[in-house]
């Protein structure tokens, strides 16, 4: 099973509509780069039926390192990006044996 990367979708969607590569190229990295920018600035990305990108506060906590494993450490709190997906990406994960996802 292969990843699905940007260029794939460049493809994809030149294929589909004939809009020139570099367009289509332009206008993923723009909505890519708003995606990233609303997630900068803490706000949340709902992508009708697709799903919802939003920051999630992660609080410190106590870890060890498996070297020396007497030894414990602090993880300080950060923020992380949760993703909650839709309705219709739920529907296709239904679908989805787990077992041919063995990798």
């Amino acid at each position: 099973m292969a990843n699905l990367t940007k260029k794939d979708i460049i493809l994809s969607i030149h294929d589909r509509t004939g809009i020139g590569q570099n367009d289509v190229r332009d206008i993923v990295q723009m909505t890519l780069d708003s995606i990233l920018n609303a997630l900068g600035q803490g706000n949340s990305v709902e992508l009708r039926s697709f799903g919802v990108f939003s920051i999630q506060k992660r609080k410190s906590r106590i870890g060890r390192n498996p070297n020396k494993p007497d030894q414990n450490i602090l993880i300080p709190a950060r923020a992380a990006i949760k993703f909650k997906p839709g309705k219709a990406l739920k529907g296709l994960l239904k679908d989805i044996n787990p077992k041919n996802l063995d990798r």
